[in-house]
């Protein structure tokens, strides 16, 4: 893409955060399987800078909430720990990668409208992947018109490009692949049992594991040598919310879901 080809080249020439020779970042959208995390990955390997940081976007609200929350246990109540959590996040990397932009929290919106002021205003470049236009964000959330000028900043500060080629290029490579298995009979499950095997090299196999964070925890029914084994039901119905599956992220490469309904 000549837009990240072009970033790069200015960074080069940047070197450091500075409100006025900043260039422009990119926000690069499409449907899943485009191309989008190859890019970032591309951008990311190649940008000549050591103060860089790459993240999931739920990954980073969670940081973002919790420096807020520790800012408050030492601060007056009415001190804002906005701008102090932008200069910290701006020294430690001015070049701030995002992989899947998405806000469908008001309290993740009412920050972020905020922040993202303040992160611009320190210098920083935000690089981010999404599959929605700027536009789309926070799309008939609460109070969303107070997130609004948010997206306009974003619009502002980032070339827009979309990376919609009609091709889901994941779907390409796994189509020699078995990746389902129906129906739900007793074969099936000798076959999930098998690749849970493969997947783990036959390590030996623990029961229901407690992954413990954000104070509370999170049971895993079946896991080895992480590759861990859930159902349907436990992992899609339950009250589970962005930061289970961040934490699950942590401890297993693999993750097969069976009894899919």
């Amino acid at each position: 893409m000549e837009e990240v080809s072009a970033l790069i080249l200015l960074l080069g020439k940047s070197g450091s955060a500075d409100t006025e020779r900043m260039p422009r970042g990119l926000y690069i959208y499409g449907d899943v399987g485009t191309g989008k995390t190859t890019t970032m990955d591309l951008f990311y390997n190649t940008v000549p800078t050591a103060r860089k940081r790459r993240v999931h976007f739920h990954a980073f609200m969670l940081d973002v909430h919790a420096r807020i929350n520790a800012f408050r246990r030492t601060h007056a109540s009415t001190s804002d720990p906005v701008p102090t959590i932008a200069r910290e996040l701006a020294s430690d990397a001015y070049v701030l990668c995002f992989d899947e932009f998405q806000v469908t929290d008001i309290a993740d919106a009412m920050v972020l409208r905020r922040l993202v002021t303040e992160l611009f205003g320190n210098g920083v470049v935000i690089v981010t992947t999404s599959n929605r236009h700027p536009d789309q964000l926070y799309k008939n959330g609460i109070q969303r018109e107070s997130f609004l000028p948010c997206i306009e900043l974003l619009k502002d500060k980032c070339e827009v490009v979309s990376l919609d080629s009609g091709t889901d290029y994941r779907r390409l490579a796994k189509e020699t692949e078995s990746v389902y298995f129906s129906p739900i009979i007793a074969d099936t499950n000798k076959v999930l049992h098998a690749l849970f095997g493969l997947a783990s090299g036959n390590a030996s196999v623990r029961e229901d594991v407690k992954l413990r964070f954000l104070g509370r925890s999170l049971a895993v029914p079946l896991s080895a040598n992480g590759v861990a084994r859930f159902s349907f039901n436990h992992l899609c119905k339950e009250a589970l919310s962005a930061a289970d599956y961040i934490e699950l992220a942590k401890h297993y490469h693999t993750v097969l879901l069976t009894d899919v309904p």
